[in-house]
């Protein structure tokens, strides 16, 4: 339950409708929020052609069959 404060917060109706509205979170739901957030990256050019060749490459072994499932990377060492 809220508590009730004589502090006041008055956000403007216009500066919500300008910025598209608002979120109210607690600093520790924020925190979580922020640390499972991943980087987006766009790539352009031959670095982006590159990775594409590399996915393509590696589902095409998949669909072939060359792949593996593998419990840990130390599964990677012993070849099992």
């Amino acid at each position: 339950m809220a508590r009730s404060s004589k502090e006041a917060i008055t956000i403007s109706p216009a500066l919500v409708n300008r910025r598209g509205g608002i979120v109210v979170l607690s600093l520790k739901e924020y925190q979580r929020l922020l640390a499972s957030t991943v980087p987006i990256y766009h790539l352009k050019g031959k670095a982006r052609d590159k990775l594409d060749r590399l996915v393509e490459e590696g589902l095409e072994e998949h669909r072939k069959g060359k792949t593996r499932v593998i419990r840990s990377l130390a599964d990677l060492d012993t070849g099992t």
